[in-house]
């Protein structure tokens, strides 16, 4: 088995001393998944620019995404008054056109001006680009990961403690399993189950009571509740997922799918460490929840519930006439043989 390549997460408190200690660069592309991150950088490098407060003409935001170039340059030309730098952002430009241009303007950056290249939480840029290129090899790129777990549950026992709050170890994890890991989709998560929560450490109910559920922590849910033949519920949960508006059909099957090849891999690999290495997952209480759930199947029940949802996919995509009663026939089906122990 292929063991996935392990990407390096970035070090936010290496980036931000160092954007402390050696001032703003001239050229920034900022990047990545985790969106929270990405705008307290984006705010760091804001209140070093303008430490009084007032950014008037030091400021410019172009949201095109093909901004004119003359007005690019007018902007990194224009000089600092009452302030320390001038700040151009650029949010959501499209490399694939007419980026070039901007090369001869960015390649004499004034000392006193910063410009950031600020792309979306999907937005990833392509590397065959020669403007991206430049960027690369002339401005200071960041990529902004998904936190790693320590980094991520100490974040979240810091958010609890601002309201006065202490946090179970094991509140954290339901957390993030139930809500996610995007620290932005967290905070609003956190404020509300501080609240909600009454005595002096946030606990595993006071998360269950009150925390939105993503459709990730469903798939969980379900795949569980067919291992220990709890398929009542099982059914019940299906129809939770179909209820969400951000979940489709095809999503659902997607993540059923791939959630049954977690499960084989940690039939065949019951190692938590191994497990995560093999198929990406982040957080080891998540693969030694994968390793007990896999527990309650036979190697050849999880080998047939993947071909069912292979098979579900090409009905899927050859127009099956009714998606969501093939998706409910696909898990009857895996519930069916799962039932035959």
């Amino acid at each position: 088995m292929k063991k996935r390549k392990k990407e390096p997460g970035l070090n936010y408190s290496a980036e931000l001393n160092r954007l402390k200690q050696e001032g703003p660069a001239r050229l920034y592309l900022l990047w990545g998944e985790e969106e929270y991150l990405r705008d307290s950088f984006l705010t760091a490098i804001r209140e070093l620019c303008f430490p009084d407060g007032d950014e008037g003409f030091q400021h410019r935001v172009f949201k095109e995404a093909q901004p004119e170039p003359d007005a690019v340059r007018d902007a990194i030309d224009t000089a600092p008054f009452f302030s320390e730098r001038t700040l151009v952002e650029l949010r959501d430009p499209d490399f694939s056109k007419s980026s070039e241009e901007l090369i001869p303007i960015l390649s004499d950056i004034p000392d006193w001006c910063t410009v950031v290249f600020l792309l979306g939480q999907n937005t990833e840029p392509d590397g065959r680009l020669k403007f991206v290129k430049f960027l690369r090899q002339t401005g200071r790129e960041i990529r902004f990961t998904v936190q790693d777990q320590n980094m991520l549950l100490r974040w979240i026992a810091r958010r609890f403690a601002f309201y006065g709050k202490g946090l179970e170890m094991e509140a954290a994890q339901r957390l993030i399993y139930l809500s996610g890991d995007q620290m932005k989709a967290l905070i609003p998560e956190i404020d509300k189950i501080a609240a909600y929560a009454k005595g002096e450490k946030v606990t595993a109910a006071d998360v269950n009571a009150v925390a939105n559920r993503i459709a990730e922590a469903g798939i969980f849910d379900l795949t569980d509740a067919i291992a220990e033949r709890r398929f009542s519920e099982a059914a019940g949960l299906l129809a939770d997922l179909l209820e969400q508006r951000d979940s489709s059909v095809p999503a659902i099957l997607s993540m059923l799918s791939n959630q049954f090849r977690r499960l084989f891999l940690a039939k065949e690999v019951p190692d938590p460490n191994t497990l995560m290495e093999l198929t990406g997952l982040k957080y080891d209480f998540m693969a030694r929840r994968l390793i007990s759930s896999a527990r309650g199947f036979r190697i050849e029940q999880l080998r047939h519930a993947v071909s069912l949802c292979a098979e579900a996919d090409y009905r899927l995509k050859s127009g099956a006439s009714d998606e969501k009663q093939l998706l409910k026939e696909t898990l009857m089906r895996i519930a069916l043989e799962a039932a035959d122990d």
